[in-house]
């Protein structure tokens, strides 16, 4: 894995007020734990980009005030509100000591499922695994080639042998799913479109039936107006005799 290096101040005072003002001055007030004592100390806000926003991950070689330390991040925490680091703990490890590190995935490959319509799905983006640092790789690859639609990948078909994975065996990693599976709101969009389409079919049958009726009953007078001129001509020629 690669290392970085970053520098660090000693913290002369804690607590919640001089945080405030470490973080007033854009810099994150840090701990770290695992050598003879913890350290309080503070680094600039500035130095996390390279450690936090990026997919890699990183050793750390953090300088305080002059004394060097080997660390790997354990823990940061963000404002609620700005996302702003608002403080960080790091664990100091030594090449003989087991240490927990979150190492990303990446998938390599393009799978037959994929290839026959498929769709990827990926579970879990980071792994927590424990291990001597000189066996970490710098991120866990997974080769999705071989995969097939409903097939997947889990934590126990990883093959590290030096490393121990905390999350479960059976967690998913990364999955191929059918391209043919329809949620519920597109069940529920189908519907509403068979159902206009239905109305629309009614609205333009009405027409045409009203149509029909009206013939029919012009038919109907018509009919009763021819049986009544026969009987309404017998009766004048009666009354003209």
């Amino acid at each position: 894995m690669q290392t970085l290096e970053l520098k660090g101040t000693i913290r002369k005072d804690t607590g919640k007020k001089y945080s405030r003002i470490l973080r007033m001055e854009e810099k994150v007030p840090c701990v770290m734990y695992g050598g003879k004592e913890n350290i309080h100390f503070s680094m600039p806000e500035l130095s996390f980009k390279d450690i936090v926003y990026t997919s890699n991950v990183y050793l750390l070689k953090i300088d305080i005030e002059g004394n060097n330390h080997d660390a790997v991040i354990r823990e940061i925490q963000f404002h609620p509100v700005t996302d702003k680091i608002i403080h960080a703990d790091f664990k100091e490890y030594y090449p003989d000591q087991p240490v927990i590190i979150n190492l990303p995935v990446r998938i390599v490959g393009e799978s037959v499922g994929l290839k026959a319509g498929g769709k990827l799905r990926i579970r879990r983006r980071i792994l927590k695994a424990r291990g001597l640092v000189k066996d970490f790789p710098e991120y866990i690859e997974i080769d999705i080639t071989d995969l097939d639609i409903g097939h997947t990948v889990r934590i126990e078909d990883l093959k590290f042998e030096r490393l121990e994975f905390i999350d479960s065996s059976t967690s998913m990693i990364v999955s191929i799913v059918s391209a043919r599976v329809i949620s519920k709101a597109m069940l529920t969009a189908i519907e509403e479109i068979e159902a206009k389409e239905a109305e629309a079919k009614e609205a333009e049958a009405e027409p045409a039936e009203g149509k029909e009726a009206i013939e029919d009953k012009k038919a109907v007078e018509d009919a009763e107006k021819e049986g009544e001129k026969p009987e309404e001509k017998g009766e004048e020629e009666g009354k003209s005799k």
